[in-house]
């Protein structure tokens, strides 16, 4: 099974850190994000296509030298228009029927995406209590994703979407538009998939987002045994 790894971001919150280091590549405990989130990856992804665009060669210099997985390669997004817009230009490097699609800056549980790859499609969620700041996933009695909601006029506990997904083979079959605010958004890919079959909203035990750099050193006092999959080097 194909991994897709979104990592084309320029990471303006963490500035001035990656003002020399791609927000991929920031560590964390000693070792990338980019590390971590291969480490956690389940023992049915075989293969990596990471997106790049901002600083790209130091990504590559890492993907040299890791041990996670022998078959990767590299997209360069060279004028990002959105992470749906990012998919879209791996869709001839996939080969699987079936990827998992992570954006690459958070920190995920291994246990989680092992759940998650169980399915034909779906995408983790995890609970937030302030749901305005966040991508917010409603589901069905049966936890089939309903719909999902950008930073809703809400308050109190929510089920965020926490941007890692499992998308089946026929996605590219779907035509993006633009969002309002100009770009190809990947849960556009999601809503319309949802709308057409199951698309399982699986719970995540384990989610630490890294996007600001109070967040960033906050990581560097976490438990992550979590993170730890089967993979670590």
């Amino acid at each position: 099974m194909d991994a897709v790894i979104l990592a084309a971001g320029l990471g303006t919150r963490l500035r001035p850190h990656t003002e020399t280091t791609p927000k991929p590549l920031l560590l964390v405990q000693g070792r990338p994000i980019l590390d971590w989130i291969l480490a956690a990856l389940p023992p049915q992804i075989d293969r990596l296509v990471v997106v790049v665009n901002y600083l790209p060669d130091q990504i590559e210099d890492y993907l040299r030298t890791q041990k996670h997985l022998r078959r990767w390669n590299t997209v360069r997004q060279e004028s990002p228009q959105g992470t749906g817009d990012a998919l879209r230009s791996c869709q001839h490097h996939l080969r699987s029927d079936r990827y998992l699609v992570l954006n690459g800056d958070d920190l995920f549980g291994a246990d989680d995406l092992k759940d998650l790859v169980r399915h034909p499609a779906g995408l983790l969620v995890h609970p937030v209590d302030n749901p305005r700041q966040f991508g917010i996933a409603f589901t069905n009695p049966d936890g089939t994703l309903k719909e999902l909601v950008e930073k809703p006029p809400l308050d109190g506990r929510q089920l965020a979407n926490i941007g890692v997904y499992v998308f089946p083979g026929g996605v590219f079959d779907i035509e993006l538009t633009k969002s309002p605010r100009g770009e190809y958004e990947i849960t556009e890919y999601v809503a319309k998939l949802a709308a057409l079959r199951p698309f399982q909203a699986v719970p995540a035990k384990f989610w630490f987002p890294i996007g600001t750099v109070e967040a960033w050193q906050q990581a560097q006092t976490l438990d992550l045994t979590p993170c730890a999959g089967e993979r670590r080097a």
